[in-house]
């Protein structure tokens, strides 16, 4: 199994493809563009004082891959029966890991808006989930893969240092619009995009909000004097960030305002589905610089 029954969904369409994995018989899904192939477990090369979550390293056609144990992840027994277990090979935030799972079932063709935002009330501050789906009388949990990596080694995220390489930077008034699901990624960006001078920002947290607004602000008139750039993410619950984008550009009011997409699902494979959409620039989480960069060019 590999990723090119993702790459062949028609891009903006706000449809995705899960891998659905089990873990101790919990269900859970990882979007099948991040997948790169899923293999039989290999030989673990063990590495000793490593964060407790990841297993060893790997050898994959001479590239050396971590392993990551979701069963340590997610807080639960290790397999009873490895027979079944699986390595479900990723590529996301420009690296390659490997997840070890304890099988893998099917792939589901869904909509963004079938998605469902976890309660505040169960999450919790610390959740891996952002998305709850529900199928066959059944749930399948989405877990922010993004987060699971940054817990194990928090120099892999978005961090306000990067800010300080670019030197003093001028205040701008300049109004951003930000569709970002994740709270710690909100705040985040919120942090180093204050940084970086840019401190009148409006955050939605998916993609149906972001454009809702939009829409409000096109209909009063005016758009460029009231909002200047939209910064989105991919994968959001009720919208994504391509079906955003697309929406946006094809609006007679919204379509001149500049749109970055600002995803850990940017790569080489992948680009093109945002150009398909209209994006302006596209930029690799988490190369927060290189982000404001592309404002800089976009907002003047």
């Amino acid at each position: 199994m590999n990723n090119e029954t993702g790459i062949l969904l028609e891009t903006g369409t706000n449809e995705l493809e899960i891998v659905e994995f089990e873990v101790q018989n919990n269900k859970f899904g990882i979007n099948v563009i991040k997948v790169k192939e899923i293999i039989q477990p290999l030989p673990i090369t063990f590495i000793p004082h490593a964060h407790e979550h990841i297993e060893g390293i790997i050898q994959l056609r001479g590239e050396v891959l971590p392993v990551i144990n979701m069963a340590k992840v997610l807080g639960v027994p290790p397999s009873g029966n490895q027979q079944t277990d699986k390595y479900i090979v990723t590529e996301f935030n420009k690296q390659k890991v490997v997840f070890h799972v304890q099988n893998v079932t099917r792939i589901h063709r869904i909509s963004w808006n079938d998605i469902e935002k976890p309660s505040d009330m169960y999450q919790g501050g610390n959740s891996q989930i952002i998305g709850v789906i529900k199928i066959n009388g059944e749930m399948i949990l989405l877990l922010d893969f993004e987060k699971i990596i940054v817990d194990i080694n928090p120099h892999s995220g978005i961090h306000v240092g990067q800010i300080k390489q670019l030197g003093d930077r001028k205040r701008s008034s300049k109004r951003l619009i930000v569709a970002e699901d994740s709270p710690l990624l909100r705040k985040l960006i919120h942090d180093t995009l204050h940084e970086a001078g840019y401190e009148n920002i409006e955050f939605f947290e998916n993609g149906k909000l972001a454009l809702e607004y939009l829409e409000s602000i096109a209909a009063e008139g005016n758009v460029e004097e009231k909002v200047q750039l939209l910064i989105t993410d991919i994968e959001m619950p009720q919208m994504d960030g391509h079906h955003l984008t697309r929406r946006v550009k094809e609006h007679p009011e919204l379509k001149q305002l500049p749109v970055i997409i600002f995803s850990s699902l940017i790569t080489d494979d992948l680009r093109h589905k945002g150009d398909g959409v209209g994006a302006n620039a596209q930029v690799s989480k988490p190369e927060i610089a290189q982000l404001v960069m592309h404002i800089d060019r976009l907002s003047l």
